[in-house]
């Protein structure tokens, strides 16, 4: 790996790690307004819920993208079709 490509991998990573942290600080505040207010979690759009169940998909798609699908997986698919045999057309 290459600095540009290693430069580029931490800050996806930076990045995700801080929406990973804005989601955990915005889940706690509304989870814990519920409880609070009403004494049992209810699952609303207007609470904010909905939303975190987006958010969290959205976070779970990035994580995947970032740690399963990366440059080395990328690589290593590109590296395996290369070797693969192909057989000449003979007319």
């Amino acid at each position: 790996m290459d600095y540009n490509s290693a430069q580029e991998r931490v800050n996806q990573l930076k990045k995700f790690y801080k929406s990973l942290l804005w989601f955990g600080i915005v889940a706690g505040i509304i989870f814990f307004d519920d409880i609070f207010e009403e004494g049992k979690f209810n699952f609303s759009l207007f609470d904010g819920s909905i939303i975190l169940a987006i958010w969290g998909i959205v976070l779970t798609v990035k994580a995947v993208k970032l740690f399963v699908f990366d440059a080395d997986w990328e690589n290593d698919i590109i590296e395996r079709e290369m070797r693969k045999d192909k057989k000449n057309i003979h007319f």
